[in-house]
């Protein structure tokens, strides 16, 4: 049984960094999902994957539980986003990179 800790994204829908502070702790599937015939849906009878999520506020937190309870688990560390500080007067220097147009 394996785990994985991550620190989640912001989804496509968001706009701030809302849910991405805490570190997930997620088991890996055992089994592949299965399509019902029928209706088309999805199903596994993998209770662990579906149903355990377990948050921490730090890594370290998260890797001492895995450790302490004997999980085997991978730690994907996060792509950090580097934020350039930009201002509305930029639009408008003199010395600007490409054309202005409106």
């Amino acid at each position: 049984m394996l785990a994985r800790i991550y620190r989640p994204t912001k989804t496509a829908m968001q706009s701030g960094q809302a849910l991405t502070k805490n570190w997930i702790l997620e088991f890996e599937p055992s089994q592949a999902r299965t399509i019902d015939p029928l209706m088309g849906w999805t199903s596994s009878g993998d209770m662990l994957n579906s149903q355990v999520r377990l948050r921490f506020a730090t890594k370290e937190e998260a890797v001492a539980y895995a450790e302490k309870h004997g999980i085997a688990f991978q730690v994907f560390e996060p792509h950090v986003r580097e934020a350039t500080p930009k201002a509305y007067s930029d639009n408008f220097r003199y010395d600007r990179k490409g054309l202005w147009t409106h």
